[in-house]
């Protein structure tokens, strides 16, 4: 039936035969520099796997690219994979084909090519070394440069160098090698270098380089485009024809409807009819894109339409309806609202958003997306930055599938909170040797004070330290009484007692242990014994406040001396005797060594030393003068941690607080900086050997580090202390949560030590296991090992309690000279051990097993033979030095530390998996290791929904292999729907993931949700033609547009990307298909990745406003500049991909500033030359820090002293034949200032066609009116392709100057998403950074601005001390009183006498505006102003206007602008400018205003028309010249696209 229905409306069709093309429009985006092979691409992206890998790859591809000319690009592309899956997972592989299609590693392997053509190359060359400086072309030379290479400066390596793992020496040459691997040419340097590097002869460095470059560029992906659809209240387009473009466009996918119909399929049932069809579809489309505005009650419920009808298709094509719906929701509304909604649907939308709002905080409305519960910001995030996170992801992943942990226990394991690495340990300070000299809860003098917790959150002002009777703050000092700092710091104690801080202070005092030495012969002894008397005969209080007395007599400088001692004792106790108290007999020595016994154990640093709450005060913080302000601060700083334990309950009346303080998890009984130090290595237990054997030796050599450390592991076995004793079930589960590795030479007394030390500790502790490694101080033999194979006999044949107290006896050093004296091993045995068993093992183990443990120390530990190192839950501790110690306080701080991490976590979930105890003990241990060594990212999150069955789109993941957890959490019809929508799709084909999509719909919509079309570029994997070739790479392609709209193109990039219009004939800013025959193309180039940064003097802590940089090459060190903003230190460079210098520009910002320091470069914090490599598509942000220099301190950048002179010829311009003709005679000097003076500088802003074609009127208008030189500025970002094309033609035709000008908008300042906005705002927010500080002032002219006078005049008009001058709007059209705004409402208050003025002329004094940080004001201004999308309409005009009071505006002549909207006619004689202001009343077209207005428009703009036909036929002419090696040129590009 549907057939003949299809035929009849065809044979209607055919009567009329609509023959229409394809209407559309694509865009495409190409990087700047040249196509990046591969195979290089590839070796960056297994680089990031590590080192060894990499090198190991570049082996296997040794001469790869032979077979690039005989295979067909796509087999060359699948051999390159194949060649990569060596060494990665299959995910991997997915993820590398993704990395591949988004030419991610691109920038890395331009990188390397850029510093090489920096060196720069020898002539012909393919491959070439460069030696300290030195190049060459040939091995043969490579001896004869490393001989004098030492003399010669050493090249700068930097942070991603890949340098092959020989010796590692560090006082040897360095080579590095500039070739493309894959070649021959590669391979003979390669063979060489590597030889000479395991040497130890040299460091072999390997860097990219391409001799010579393919010169197509490459389509880059991973950003979007919008056509948004335009407000025709004002008609705005140019009437100019544009030739057409003969591009043809694919359709999209025929595979949804067309009012019922389904073309994909008719087309294949019906072949013969394919042309019949495409019309038809046509001529629907046509009626259904009926883009007629909708009425309100039709939108209101659009949200919920759209998700219900994502929800009823089948799931695998939910998302792609989402991506219809929304990426065409303008041509798609209408028919949305014909769909029902089911109640159950918006009653179970309804409970889980109030549900994600209380739980996460996710409102209606918002778009969120969550990947393995990490949270990922799509305004901050984009797919390079995602393949980052999911490549971070899959080492967790595949590890945990690898140690058999599937499903949900991977959530549950992942989703554990890891410990951040705590970089402030607490020691615990309950501790008997610490003497308190006051106690803020117990004494006397605190009585009046309130003792309630509550009371810190009674509100106080600010910085006032609330008096309460707890022992909220203590301070414990631990001091050498004879010391001379001991002094100050007594002093400040007492300071702090007098003034009634509550501060409760203790002293630890470490003197002499020595029974023999007396308070006569040491005054810390004697002052201790002193102490002590006086707290017998009085008490504790008053002895401490004795010391006080005692120390005031002691001068600063000077030190404590018995002498001191026993005059003070004479003076304040007559009567007792000296000898009893401090002589070699005394009574009050006891617990003389508590005080240094305590402090030994604590390992705290050399004293005197400060616990503020136990958290250890470093060293700096130690000096008397600092000490008061930063005890205060703390006090100021843990106050609100109190408040919120407070507030939490966690902290009440009942609670000791002291006790509450040491209960938290970072207090530990020790501080040890190699356990508790923040750079942590781990093992990879991840990885399953096809061998588990380590007794043959030469297998186990071969293995890698993973398969090393996995048979160790395999193989090992434990002393544990799991004796029935507990009564307590849950701690006998038999599990062990810490496992403890000990390697050493047992041989050594250091060796025998350590283990003992391990061996007393799982004595005390239940819950740890210790695996014994064998590390002989030379190879391994019969007699290097006998202690060892007596504990791996015993560990095989004992019971674990007997195998335990054998080896600790066996470790004692009396057992060692026995068995010296020759006692044989099995008399060491203790009773009830079976003798036998033991004997025959121990007299038969092979050493082969040790050797193997030997190699896995060596490789995977680094270890030297005999060195130590302690293995916990896979951390690596070690290598220790030889006097280094390992207590069993150390031990028993390494099972803390390791268990807060996650390892009780960890157990606490292996235990639910009910294994048997050595596997799950296996288990902790290596989940253990594999999630604390993952990079810590933000906390994840657990997102789920309460009812899941209509509102959430579930896919599952493919069984049995690693998957992703992915949650979006969206509104369909968002611009978060538009990009999610693709990203997701993309994401599903590049990994296996579980994904739920919630429909977060908004109800009662009131206008309409999205009014563009969208496309996000983006592709899972690399392209290829029909015939094998490379497709030309990822556009955006939109077709099956509505015809009627106004449509204007968006390119929405990442943050750091700088893109333009490099080639399209139309007028991208006003597309209308109706005028269009075809496609409409247009081409973008990333012109720049930015260099951000933010700076600030380190004396002031300010940014230093007005300081430049610059940035360039060793070879060209002036590229670019910027100026520093007082916004946050902010300032933006434009760069590529390679290895760039930052300097402070020549000039005043070199002679007042240096730089002292910078974070985020590539080169170390303290060199001179502040180093950028830029290799990545990610934003690279640095800081730096700079002062002035010591003679400079009191000048200031921007004071009115004279720019240096040579500024101006560092601006690159673009100078005319009449400029240099100027400067033709007269010294340097005399130009500077001619230059100075002469230039006319005027800066405009335009955006689509019309307002060129009005801007270059505007500046021919300027022209005929003046006699001095004149500079134009144009912002470049929205200038189209022929505009820049055409004006230097014109430049020279006229004679004057210009340059193109343009700033990114900073990530951090409000973003506007409308053009025009965008623009308005250029015009206002960047004065101050658009220009170099060498331009004085500038006039902004708009540019549908007709000039009649010399602008020299405006520029030479005094502005009476403002930063600008504006020109008011006029009064004196009376009919238009009622469309002037500014004289009601809002901006009559605010006003007040004062005039609105307009925006479309204004002079700026940069010195002055610069100097009064108008342009940081204004931008202050904007960010408050502009949160609110209602403010601010007339963007450039508004803000000024708001911000009148605080940034004045000096109101020019009226006569300056004159305007036939709003001044009458009579003051039109006398106006200097005429402005096409629009016209509210008769919304008059700009083109006809225009002509009607200004009668010399018409003769200027066919004097232009003409001057541009003439440049198009020089151009048409020299283009038919070039085209005959066009076909030739195809030919050889076919192999080019690697």
């Amino acid at each position: 039936m549907k057939n003949t229905v299809v035929l009849s409306v065809l044979l209607l069709l055919s009567i009329h035969q609509v023959l229409s093309a394809s209407k559309g429009v694509t865009t495409s985006l190409k990087a700047k520099w040249s196509m990046t092979p591969f195979l290089l691409e590839t070796s960056e992206f297994i680089g990031e796997d590590g080192n060894e890998k990499f090198w190991q790859f570049i082996d296997t591809v040794k001469e790869l690219t032979v077979y690039k000319q005989g295979e067909s690009v796509r087999s060359y592309y699948n051999l390159i994979i194949k060649k990569a899956g060596q060494f990665l997972t299959d995910l991997q592989v997915n993820l590398l084909k993704f990395s591949l299609a988004l030419r991610s590693y691109s920038p890395a392997v331009h990188a390397s090519q850029q510093i090489a053509s920096d060196e720069p190359p020898p002539e012909a060359c393919p491959a070439f070394v460069s030696i300290h400086g030195q190049r060459s072309c040939s091995t043969k030379d490579i001896k004869k440069l490393l001989k004098a290479a030492a003399g010669r400066p050493r090249p700068y390596l930097n942070k991603n160098d890949h340098t092959y793992p020989g010796a590692t020496k560090t006082d040897v040459p360095v080579v590095i090698l500039y070739a493309e691997i894959g070649t021959k040419k590669f391979t003979v340097f390669h063979k060489v270098l590597s030889e000479k590097a395991e040497e130890g002869k040299l460091i072999y460095v390997l860097r990219h380089f391409v001799a010579d470059p393919k010169p197509q560029k490459m389509l880059l992906s991973g950003y979007a485009v919008e056509l948004a659809i335009k407000s025709t209240e004002y008609k705005a387009v140019d009437d100019t024809k544009v030739k057409d473009s003969k591009t043809v466009i694919n359709d999209e996918d025929d595979d949804n409807d067309v009012q019922g119909f389904f073309f994909g399929t008719l087309k294949k049932s019906h072949p013969e009819l394919k042309d019949q069809l495409v019309d038809l579809r046509q001529h629907l489309l046509e009626s259904t894109n009926d883009m007629a505005p909708l009425k309100v009650w039709e939108m209101q419920d659009l949200s919920f339409q759209a998700a219900a009808k994502i929800m009823s298709v089948p799931k695998f094509d939910a998302l792609k309806v989402m991506r219809d719906l929304s990426q065409n929701f303008p041509s798609k509304a209408r028919s949305l609202t014909r769909v029902a909604v089911k109640q159950e649907m918006r009653k179970e939308i309804e409970a889980n958003q109030k549900h994600l709002s209380e739980t996460i905080g996710v409102h209606l409305g918002d778009g969120e997306l969550f990947i393995n519960g990490l949270h990922i910001d799509l305004d901050v995030h984009n797919p390079f930055s995602i393949l980052d996170i999911l490549r971070g992801e899959a080492r967790t992943l595949e590890g945990l599938h690898n140690l058999g942990i599937r499903g949900e226990h991977q959530a549950n394991l992942l989703r554990l909170p890891m410990n951040a690495v705590d970089d402030s340990y607490a020691l615990d300070m309950r501790h008997p040797a610490i003497m308190w000299m006051n106690d803020i809860e117990n004494d006397s003098m605190y009585r009046s004070w309130p003792s309630g917790v509550q009371e810190l959150l009674r509100a106080t002002f600010p910085g006032v330290i609330r008096q309460i009777r707890r022992n909220f703050f203590n301070l414990v000092l631990f001091l050498d009484p004879v010391q001379e700092e001991s002094v100050e710091l007594v002093k400040l104690a007492e300071l702090f007692y007098k003034h009634k801080i509550p501060l409760r202070i203790g002293f630890v005092f470490v003197v002499n242990t020595k029974d023999e030495i007396d308070g006569f012969s040491d005054a810390g002894v004697g002052f201790y014994r002193l102490l002590n008397y006086i707290a017998d005969e009085y008490d504790l209080s008053q002895a401490l406040m004795s010391m006080v007395s005692l120390y005031n007599k002691v001068d600063v400088g000077e030190t404590l001396s018995v002498d001191t001692l026993s005059a003070f004792l004479k003076r304040k106790f007559p009567k007792a005797n000296a000898e009893r108290i401090l002589g070699i007999e005394s009574e009050y020595d006891d617990r003389r060594k508590d005080g240094a016994l305590f402090y030994k154990k604590s390992g705290l640093g050399a004293v005197p030393v400060a616990l503020f709450n136990g958290i250890p005060l470093s060293p700096d913080e130690m000096d008397p003068d600092e000490l008061e302000t930063i005890i205060l601060q703390r006090i100021m700083d843990t106050t609100t941690a109190f408040q919120r334990a407070v507030f939490m309950g966690q902290l009440t009346e009942s609670s000791d607080v002291v006790d509450y303080l040491m209960e938290q998890p970072n207090v530990v009984p020790r501080i040890n900086t190699l356990i508790l130090s923040v750079d942590r290595k781990y093992l990879d237990f991840t990885a399953t050997p096809v061998v588990d054997d380590w007794e043959d030796t030469t297998m186990f050599s071969f293995l890698d580090t993973r398969d090393k450390t996995a048979v160790v592991a395999k193989r090992m076995k434990y002393f544990t202390n799991n004796g029935k004793i507990l009564l307590e079930a849950d701690y006998d589960d038999g599990i062990s949560a810490v496992t403890m590795w000990i390697a050493g030479d047992f041989e050594k007394v250091s060796g025998r030590k350590l283990l003992l030390n391990a061996l007393k500790h799982v004595k005390s502790s239940r819950g740890v296991r210790v695996g014994v490694i064998d590390n002989p101080s030379g190879k391994p033999s019969e007699d290097n090992t006998v202690l060892y194979r007596a504990i791996w006999a015993s560990l095989l044949t004992q019971k674990n309690k007997a195998s335990a107290e054998f080896v600790q006896k066996l470790l004692k050093e009396e057992s060692r000279q026995l068995l010296q004296q020759g006692t044989k091993m099995k008399e060491l045995l203790m009773q009830g051990v079976e003798v036998d068993a033991f004997e025959k093992k121990f007299n038969t183990l092979e050493v082969d097993f040790i050797r193997s443990q030997q190699l896995f120390c060596r490789d995977v530990l680094k270890l030297s033979p005999g060195q130590r190192a302690v293995v916990s839950n896979g951390r690596i501790l070690g290598p220790f030095e030889e006097q280094e110690e390992f207590t069993v306080e150390d031990f028993h701080l390494l099972e803390k530390i390791t268990l807060s991490g996650s390892a009780e976590k960890v157990k606490a979930k292996v235990k639910q998996m009910g294994m048997k105890p050595k596997h799950a003990s296996d288990l902790v241990m290596k989940v253990d290791a594999l999630l604390t060594a993952a990079p810590k990212g933000e906390v994840r999150r657990d997102v789920h929904f309460i009812k899941d069955s209509h509102s959430v789109l579930h896919l599952a993941p493919r069984e049995n292999e690693v998957f992703y957890d992915v949650v979006a959490i969206v509104d369909p019809l968002t611009r978060e729907a538009q990009k999610m929508s693709s990203l997701l799709i993309v994401l599903s084909q590049v990994v296996n993931v579980r994904l739920q999509v919630f429909m977060n719909c908004k109800a009662m919509l009131s206008e309409m949700p999205l009014k563009s079309f969208y496309r996000f570029v983006l592709e899972s994997d690399v392209g290829f033609l029909a015939n094998d070739t490379v497709s030309p790479g990822p556009v955006a392609r939109f077709v099956e547009l509505p015809e009627s709209p106004l449509l204007t193109l968006n390119m929405i990039t990442p943050e750091s990307w700088m893109v333009q219009a490099v080639r399209s004939p139309y007028d991208l800013d006003n597309i209308h298909l109706q005028k269009v025959t075809g496609i409409v193309t247009a081409e973008y180039e990333l012109e720049h990745l930015l260099l951000e940064g933010h700076c600030f003097d380190l004396s002031t802590g300010q940014p230093p406003r007005g300081l430049q940089f610059t940035l360039g090459m060793s070879r060209d060190p002036l590229m670019y500049d910027t100026i520093v903003m007082a916004n946050l230190g902010y300032f933006q460079l434009k760069a590529n991909p390679g290895a760039w210098t930052l300097r402070l520009r020549e000039g005043r910002s070199e002679d007042i500033y240096q730089i002292l320091s910078h974070d985020g470069t590539d080169s170390p914090a303290d060199a001179g030359d502040v180093i950028v490599v830029l290799n990545s598509f990610h934003s690279k942000i640095i800081k730096v820090r700079v002062q002035k220099k010591a003679e400079k301190m009191n000048e200031d950048l921007l004071s009115e002293t004279s720019e240096s002179k040579g500024i101006w010829d560092s601006i690159a311009s673009v100078w005319s034949t009449f400029e240099k003709s100027i400067t033709g005679g007269g010294s340097k000097k005399d130009v500077g200032k001619k230059k100075k003076e002469d230039v006319l500088n005027i800066f405009s802003v335009a955006s689509g066609h019309l307002y060129e074609r009005f801007l270059r009127i505007m500046m021919l208008s300027v022209l005929r009116h003046t006699k001095t030189p004149v500079k134009f500025w144009f912002l470049k970002n929205y200038l189209s392709p022929s505009f820049k094309e055409t004006i230097s033609h014109m430049a020279e035709a006229y004679n004057f100057q210009y340059e193109l000008v343009q700033y990114k908008w900073p990530r951090w300042l409000h973003q506007q998403t409308e053009k025009q906005r965008i623009i308005w705002g250029y015009k206002i927010l960047f004065l101050d950074v658009l220009f170099p500080l060498a331009v004085d002032k500038i006039i902004f002219v708009d540019a549908d601005q007709i000039v009649r006078a010399d602008l020299k005049e405006l520029r030479d008009l005094d502005l009476e001390g403002a930063p600008y001058g504006y020109t008011p709007f006029c009064d004196s059209r009376r009919e238009m009183e009622g469309y002037r705004f500014w004289k009601t409402g809002y901006w009559a208050s605010h006003l007040g006498h004062r005039k609105y003025h307009i925006s479309a002329l204004y002079v700026v004094d940069l010195k002055k505006f610069r100097k009064i940080a108008a342009g940081d004001r204004l931008r202050g201004q904007y960010q408050a102003l502009s949160q609110d999308p209602n403010s601010l309409s007339n963007l450039d005009q508004d803000l000024p206007n708001n911000m009148i009071h605080q940034v004045a505006i000096k109101s020019l002549p009226q006569e300056w602008l004159w305007c036939e909207t709003w001044c009458d006619d009579t003051s039109k004689l006398t106006a200097k400018t005429i402005d096409l202001c629009n016209n509210p009343k008769t919304k008059e077209p700009k083109l006809t205003a225009a002509a009607r207005i200004v009668p010399e428009w018409v003769e200027y703009d066919n004097e232009i028309k003409r001057l541009l036909g003439q440049v198009q036929e020089q151009g048409d002419t020299a283009a038919q010249k070039q085209t005959p090696s066009l076909s030739q040129q195809k030919k050889d590009n076919q192999r080019d696209e690697l």
